[in-house]
Parts: C-alpha cells; structure tokens; sequence
C-alpha cells in the first residue's frame, strides 16, 4: 500500500548545505573529507509493533516506520540519505517488527532505486538500542568497515551525514563516537538525553538521559557515528549484566542480559572519558513519536524539498486545484480544481477530493474520499475512509512554540486531568464520516460508520 508511493517517488535526501542550514548561515565541511572512510555502513533502529503505541490507530495499519510524511514512509528520509554518503557500503535495518509483505516490498523498492544492499535484521525481543546492534555485531562489522552510523527511525532531520564524518575528522581522535546534538529550551530538555560538552573541544563531559532537573540545553538528537570499539564498552555491560542475572532471579524480560540500552548503559559511562563528542546541528530535527508530530515532520520535510526535491512540491497550474504553501500530490490522486490545499498536505495514492473541498495542514492516506465541500484542517484521513459532503474533520495543532526558536514538540499525553488533550484529529482505516457533522478533536478507530458530530472523543 505504502510502498507503491515508495516506488514511485525518490526518497528524501540530505544534501551538503540543508534548507535548515540556509538560514542558519552554517557552512558544511566539505564532503571529499569522508573519502578518508573507505567503508561505511549505517544501521536503522526501528522498534517493533508494541513500540508504536502512541501512533495508534495508525499503526494497526502499517508498521510506524513505513508511515508516509511528506509523502514517503518515515525511514525512506533514512535511507536516501546514508545512501547519499560516499562509500556507503551496506544499511542494516533493526527491529522486532515480524517480515511482513509490506516491510519486504519496501526494502525491495528501496534497493532497486537507491542501488544499495539493503537488509531487515529481526530481533528475537526488544532488546534496546545496545542490545540490537550488539546481538547483530558480527553482521555489522562484515566486511570491516571503518565506522558506521546508528540512526533512530523515529526522527526527522537533515541527517547532515556527511557533516557528522568530517567533524569525527578533525577531532583526531581515532576511535571516538560522535552523538548528532541539537538545542532545546530548558523546560523541554529533560525530556530527552542531555549533552555536557567542553565548549572548545567538544567532547562530551557528562551524559544524562531524561534527567530530573535541568542539566543542559543540548540534547541527544537519536543519530551517532560509531566504531566497531563500541562493541568492546557494550560487551563488558553484557558480561555484567550475565554476572547480575546469575546472582538475582529475573523477573521480567528486561533483565535479559541482551538487553542494553546505548544512552544510559554506553555513553553514560563513557563521558568524560576523551571517547564522546557531540556534533550540534543548526539544522531542523523532532522526535516522530505520535500522530501530531507527524504532521508537523511532514512540514518540515516539505519544507526541505525545496531544496532536495522541488519536483515533489505541487504547484498552481492551469486546471488544476488552489495550492497554497507546500503541498505534496501523488500523481495517481483524482483532485477538482475548485479545491484549496495547504499550506503542509500530503496527499497519497488514489485519493479522490471533490469541488470546493478545502485541506489544511493534514495527511490524506491511500483511497481515501473527501466529498464535495468538506474542510479537513490539522487531521489525518486514514486509508479508503470518506468524509461527506458538507463535514468538517478539525483537530488542534500540537505545534512547538513558534516564537522560541529552540522548542520541541511536546511529547503528547492522551488524558489530561482526566479529560481527552485535544490535539489533532485522526480517523482509522476505512472510517465514514456522513455528511454535514463536525467532527473535532477526536480520534476514530478503523471500520466505523459515524452517524452523527462528535467533539474530544476516542471512537472505539
């Protein structure tokens, strides 16, 4: 389903100089540099069904990394990008997703276009960000590559790459890692991995993942450069974590000595210690973890493509609907031209949209239906559903602070206070809205018939 948009479009890329780094007025090391590296390899982490719990109902549909932003599954920003890097042998994807025919087709699709090998891995547990790369090391380390980069599947960024391997350069230091950091506002900084650097070298002093009070304002952005020497700092927790296990019963699986976390058990310890260096980008980055922040990713991406792939950007055309900001279309889409789009709609595969319909900041997914006059702002249409004519499918954006230039999205909680957060609104597989209802703030689950408005709901 998803992987015939795969097929058909290129796959985002970075390029040296990123739309982000524009305005930023960053000047990117030059990329030659990493022909230093006669072989690289990058590895994908990414999770396995009961992970995505906050991208239901999404991800009963698909698995979360082949979710379409900007028009393309999530992990095909991943891999165009290591595949743009010069001597990028191999990309290894990780994770305890069951192969399915979906997974399969993609990384089919994705070899064939990219021209590189590209292989799914499957854990036999969530065994942690360590544990994945450490179970598969022997696979990793094939061929001997000089480094490899890590990157985590539910992040949206530049992936200034080639950035990373220049600066892991001039630091001189051989077999030293190099963490991607960006800037987050101190609030939100204790939600993610917070960096300690020595101003002028850049070495990590201190790691602290999630702190409980304010520790730094850089923070861990889910994307390393590694070498294989990190398998030695991962080895000694697993003897450790063997030693634990024999002096106290388990009791759940993450006691398993395979599992391993890379932030607290690795870089933790390792802080401090000349071996861990941060790059800070300039460039866009968010965290993926939720529906909301889909959209938002989406924006972003599409925001990129004018830089990467303007030809994936629609514009106004004769015939054609109303297109306002950046907007992605599918070819095979069927849309009147009285409709309005954007700012920030992905449109997918097969989707019909009739006159005088209007969308705003949305995702449309494959078959799906908007009838004639119908507004969609700050929603998510899920696969073959239908909004009626005359209906209105409307959720509250779960934007990062505009006028702070360092805000995350938020990490969304579903209850507040005992009440549903109103964020946007999202309806599942095959849903049917009728005509003339308001349906705001709600989240609908796959196959249900509406018959009426709703308001702040989870529709089960």
């Amino acid at each position: 389903m998803l992987t015939s948009e795969a097929g058909s479009r290129n796959g985002n890329c970075h390029t040296p100089l990123a739309a982000g780094s524009l305005q930023a007025g960053l000047v990117p090391s030059p990329i030659p540099v990493s022909f230093r590296f006669k072989m690289l390899k990058a590895v994908i982490l990414i999770g396995g069904p009961q992970k995505g719990t906050r991208f239901r109902p999404l991800s009963f549909e698909v698995p979360k990394p082949l979710f379409p932003v900007a028009g393309v599954p999530m992990l095909q920003h991943h891999i165009e990008a290591c595949a743009k890097v010069p001597n990028m042998k191999e990309i290894l994807l990780i994770g305890f997703y069951q192969p399915n025919e979906e997974l399969t087709r993609f990384l089919f699709n994705a070899q064939q276009e990219f021209k590189i090998s590209i292989r799914y891995l499957q854990e036999y547990a969530a065994l942690g960000t360590g544990g994945g790369i450490y179970h598969f090391r022997d696979q990793i380390v094939a061929g001997s590559p000089e480094a490899f980069f890590v990157l985590n599947a539910d992040v949206c960024s530049a992936f200034p790459l080639a950035e990373m391997l220049s600066f892991q350069e001039e630091r001189g230091e051989p077999n030293s890692f190099v963490i991607l950091g960006t800037t987050a506002n101190r609030t939100q900084s204790l939600n993610y991995g917070c960096i300690v650097e020595n101003d002028k070298t850049n070495e990590i002093l201190h790691y602290v993942e999630k702190p409980s009070t304010f520790v730094s304002d850089i923070i861990n952005c889910g994307i390393y450069l590694l070498k294989p020497d990190i398998f030695q700092h991962i080895g000694a927790v697993f003897q450790k974590n063997q030693q634990d296990m024999l002096l106290e019963e388990p009791t759940n699986g993450w006691h398993r000595a395979e599992a391993i976390r890379l932030e607290q058990d690795i870089f933790t310890a390792l802080a401090g210690q000349g071996k861990l260096y941060v790059y800070k980008t300039l460039s866009f980055w968010s965290q993926i973890k939720s529906a909301g922040s889909a959209i938002y990713a989406s924006r972003l991406y599409l925001n990129q493509y004018h830089t990467t792939h303007p030809e994936r950007l629609a514009s106004n055309e004769a015939g054609g609907p109303k297109i306002s900001g950046n907007v992605y279309i599918h070819p095979t889409a069927n849309i009147d031209p009285t409709a309005t789009l954007g700012p920030n709609v992905s449109i997918g595969t097969g989707v019909t949209i009739g006159a005088g319909v209007r969308v705003r900041e949305s995702v449309i997914l494959h078959g799906a239906t908007l009838q004639d006059h119908c507004c969609v702002l700050n929603s998510i249409v899920g696969w073959d559903s239908t909004v009626g004519k005359w209906a209105r499918v409307e959720g509250t954006p779960s934007d990062p602070n505009p006028n702070d230039p360092f805000a995350k999205i938020d990490s969304e909680t579903l209850f507040r206070e005992g009440k549903l957060t109103p964020s946007i609104t999202i309806l599942g597989c095959n849903v049917t809205i009728p005509s003339e209802v308001i349906i705001l703030n709600s989240i609908v689950l796959p196959h249900k018939d509406l018959n009426r408005s709703f308001k702040n709901q989870i529709i089960l």
